[in-house]
């Protein structure tokens, strides 16, 4: 069926009209979408389901013009109408109360920034604390791990960081964020006067009826302040050894090192490649009531019942080494250290694995081998070395591409976007690592004073898998992007 004399609309950014008694679900099983465009009501056509677009519109007997759009622009605006869905099924977990603290939808927030700014004193104003509210309301249904809010020179911008990649939220005026930030730095007992110097803190909202722990970040910049909200999770989150996503060599590897009494393994990568993940699932393994597991971390990301964390306060002179030698007479069992950052932490950590502790902990290393030299940087012998370490995991996280839309271009796959993954080309993470495990052979190659790198040619020879190869079998299989694999390491 063809129509003519049809408005086509092209590169627009669309939101949903509801209209009161008319039911948004129906609209999108009918292929009939209504939006405003210059202020002006229309009903929206899908070219391949015009039948019954216009068969449902009569039903409806609205007095509206109908339109077509090109195909960015109606995956867009059909996205919106999936994503009310979403947020009314979010809203069936909250109760009348919260809903009121939350604009739940993006028609919502839309519909606030046109319509707010003449009521936008302070930061105690009611649209500014809805609209914070609304900042982890969004964040958690969009499985964000944190929230950016930058300032620039005559506007602002929100972004959220799904999959390890900052994605923008939404454009704000300048004026609005300043209102925004200084909200935040309310509800964190944060100085709002000052302006010059970097604060920390943090706050805790509760949505869905549940506790978010959030840390607070904020940082003066040439423009004005900007914040970094990261979500902090609680123990319901920590993934068992086979939810992490790692092949099940790896995994069945993993409860081998754990079933150690004593002896350091490290976990390494760089920063959001999930290594306090994996050492929280670690310790959720071997957690039992006959263990005393004592953390030392910065921040506390996973708060639990089952083990005693300790929070690091440079302010306070609290660091992972002062910290660490106090948990040594506490009488552990297991200890494990967010990171080993200096060589004075590295010597307290190899002790305390030589002395009848297991020692869990990470390194900032592209690989397995490098950890051995950064080691010895930190003034570390050889031997000890040998003595102490269990094992070197490497690890990364690979977004995998969108099953909806992804295309095969050549001999690869590439990432298009579409209204399944947010029109970013990519949905969800697969775990990748590679483990090092010091066995006999390694400990004769560090008596011998070998490099690193001949150490891991030596362990390539005896089947050690590397992190390039791994990623490179995602690459060429199509779970992800040349891109995305360059991107994480394909090429170390």
């Amino acid at each position: 069926m063809k129509i003519k004399n049809i408005n086509t609309f092209e590169n627009l950014n669309l939101y949903p009209d509801f209209i009161e008694n008319i039911n948004s679900e129906l609209l999108v099983k009918n292929h009939l979408l209504l939006t405003c465009i210059e202020e002006k009501a229309y009903a929206i056509l899908d070219e391949n389901y015009l039948a019954e677009g216009l068969n449902y519109l009569a039903k409806l007997s609205l007095h509206v013009e109908v339109a077509f759009l090109d195909e960015d622009s109606y995956e867009r605006l059909f996205h919106r109408y999936l994503e009310h869905k979403k947020d009314n099924d979010l809203n069936s977990s909250f109760s009348e109360d919260e809903k009121e603290d939350f604009l739940e939808d993006d028609l919502s927030l839309s519909e606030f920034l046109k319509t707010s700014s003449d009521i936008l004193t302070n930061e105690e104003s009611a649209p500014i604390i809805k609209f914070v509210n609304s900042l982890f309301y969004q964040a958690i249904k969009k499985n964000a791990s944190d929230i950016h809010i930058e300032t620039h020179d005559d506007r602002g911008i929100v972004r959220f960081r799904i999959d390890g990649v900052l994605v923008k939220h939404v454009d704000l005026d300048k004026h609005i964020i300043n209102l925004i930030v200084n909200r935040i730095k309310v509800i964190s007992n944060l100085d709002i006067s000052e302006k010059r110097v970097p604060q920390d803190g943090r706050t805790i909202v509760k949505i869905a009826k549940k506790s978010l722990d959030i840390r607070v970040s904020v940082l003066p910049t040439y423009y004005g302040e900007r914040v970094v909200m990261r979500m902090l999770m609680d123990s319901s989150k920590i993934p068992t050894l086979e939810e992490l996503g790692f092949d099940e060599d790896l995994t069945q590897s993993f409860r081998a090192l754990l079933s150690h009494s004593y002896g350091m393994i490290l976990v390494t990568g760089p920063t959001g490649s999930g290594k306090s993940t994996t050492l929280h699932s670690f310790l959720k393994t071997i957690a039992t009531p006959e263990k005393n597991i004592i953390t030392v971390e910065d921040p506390v990301e996973y708060k639990t019942n089952d083990i005693n964390q300790i929070q690091v306060n440079t302010k306070s002179g609290l660091t992972f080494s002062s910290g660490l030698r106090s948990i040594l007479r506490q009488d552990p069992d297991v200890i494990m250290v967010g990171e080993i950052r200096d060589s004075e932490t590295a010597k307290i950590a190899i002790q305390s694995a030589l002395t009848g502790h297991l020692m869990l902990s990470t390194l900032h290393t592209n690989n397995t081998t490098a950890a051995i030299t950064r080691l010895v940087d930190m003034g570390i012998e050889e031997f000890l070395i040998s003595s102490s370490l269990l094992g070197v995991l490497a690890q990364r996280l690979v977004r995998k591409l969108c099953v909806h839309c992804k295309k095969e271009d050549g001999e690869f796959f590439t990432a298009t976007g579409c209204s399944h993954c947010n029109f970013t080309g990519y949905a969800g993470r697969v775990a990748v690592g590679e483990l090092f495990l010091i066995d006999d052979d390694v400990k004769s190659m560090l008596k011998e004073g070998m490099k690193d790198f001949e150490i891991r040619e030596a362990m390539q020879k005896k089947g050690l898998v590397l992190l390039s190869s791994k990623i490179e079998v995602l690459v060429k299989d199509g779970t992800t992007s040349l891109q995305e694999g360059l991107r994480v390491g394909m090429r170390d």
